[in-house]
C-alpha cells in the first residue's frame, strides 16, 4: 500500500539520526532510505527532515508525523509479538470434527496429548460419521477420510490408509481361502456402509459387488462378527491390524489390494487459517504419519 511506503525509512532516520545508519538498520541502501523518504515529503507536501552534512533533525511537521508514525509501527510490533507468542503457546477455541471409530481411537488420544502441552487452547471434538458443512457449522478443521470430493475446501495429508479382505482360520477351515476375485461369490461377505468391495486388478481400480447375511455399520461389529468365523470383511488397516499381528485374522487377496488412499485435515479455503489450527494440523500430520 502506497500509505506505507517511506514510513519504516523514516522512523529508522529519526531513530538513529543518520540516512547512513538507518540504511544499515533495515538493511537495504542509503540511496533507498533518501528516495522513499524524498517520497514521503512529496506526497505531504511539507518537509519532514533538515539535513545538514553533519545531522538530521525533525521539523516540527516531522515531528507530529513521527510520534503518530511510532505509534503505528509500535502497534504493529506489538501484534507480530502477540501471534509470535501464539505460535510458540497456543490459545483459543478449536471446533473440530472427525469420523466415530478413527476419532476414538486416533485423534482423540493426540488432542488430548496435545492439549496437555498446549493447557490454554480450547477444543471441541464433534465425532460423526456425517460430512458435516463447516463453514455452516462454525467448524475449523475435519478430519476426512478416502477421496476428497469437496474442492470449496483446503486439505493436508495427514497419512494414509490400506483396506484388507480377512478372516479368521476357522473360517477358511471351514470354507476355504479365496485367490481370486471371482471366488468372492461363493463367500460370505460380511458388509458394512457399501455393497461393493474396492481392489486394484491389473493396474486398474475395481469395485467388486459382494454379499453376504449380515450388515453392520459399524466397523468393531464386523470384526466381532470375523473373529467368531461368520465370514469375511474389508476394513482399513486402523481396524484389523492389531488382529493380524495376533493372528486372530488373516489377510487375504493381498494381490488385489487397491492402492492406499488418504487421511485429510479439511479447512475453509476461505478462512485465514490461525497459529493454533495450524500447530494442531502438523501435529497431527507428525503423529500419525
Amino acid at each position: 500500500m502506497r500509505r506505507w511506503e517511506g514510513v519504516c525509512e523514516f522512523a529508522a532516520v529519526v531513530e538513529t539520526q543518520s540516512f547512513t545508519a538507518a540504511s544499515k538498520q533495515l538493511g537495504v541502501s542509503t540511496a533507498q532510505v533518501s528516495r522513499q523518504v524524498t517520497a514521503l515529503e512529496k506526497r505531504f507536501g511539507v518537509k519532514l527532515l533538515y539535513r545538514t552534512t553533519r545531522n538530521v533533525t525533525l521539523t516540527e511537521e516531522g515531528r507530529l508525523y513521527y510520534q503518530n508514525c511510532r505509534q503505528v509501527l509500535d502497534g504493529l510490533e506489538a501484534a507480530e509479538r502477540e501471534i509470535t507468542n501464539l505460535q510458540q503457546k497456543p490459545q483459543g477455541k478449536i471446533k473440530l470434527t472427525a469420523p466415530v471409530t478413527y476419532g476414538e481411537k486416533h485423534i482423540v488420544p493426540l488432542i488430548n496429548d496435545f492439549l496437555l502441552q498446549h493447557p490454554a487452547l480450547d477444543i471441541t471434538i464433534h465425532l460423526t460419521n456425517q460430512q458435516l458443512n463447516l463453514l455452516d457449522e462454525g467448524f475449523d478443521l475435519a478430519i476426512r477420510l478416502g477421496k476428497l470430493s469437496d474442492s470449496s475446501m483446503m486439505a493436508k495429508k495427514l497419512s494414509a490408509r490400506k483396506h484388507h479382505v480377512c478372516g479368521s482360520s476357522q473360517y477358511f477351515d471351514n470354507y476355504g481361502i479365496p485367490f481370486t476375485l471371482a471366488e468372492l461369490e461363493k463367500h460370505n461377505c460380511l458388509l458394512g456402509t457399501f455393497k461393493h468391495w474396492r481392489f486394484l486388478e491389473s493396474g486398474k481400480e475395481r469395485n467388486i459387488r459382494v454379499s453376504g447375511h449380515l450388515r453392520c455399520n459399524s466397523g468393531e461389529g464386523l470384526i466381532d462378527a470375523a473373529l467368531k468365523g461368520i465370514g469375511l470383511i474389508q476394513l482399513p488397516d486402523y481396524y484389523v491390524q492389531p488382529y493380524l499381528k495376533n493372528g486372530a485374522l488373516i489377510s487375504v487377496l493381498e494381490q488385489f489390494q487397491d492402492n492406499e488412499d488418504g487421511i485429510w485435515a479439511v479447512y475453509p479455503h476461505n478462512r485465514l487459517l490461525s497459529p493454533r489450527i495450524r500447530m494442531l494440523i502438523d501435529y497431527l500430520a507428525e503423529k500419525l504419519s
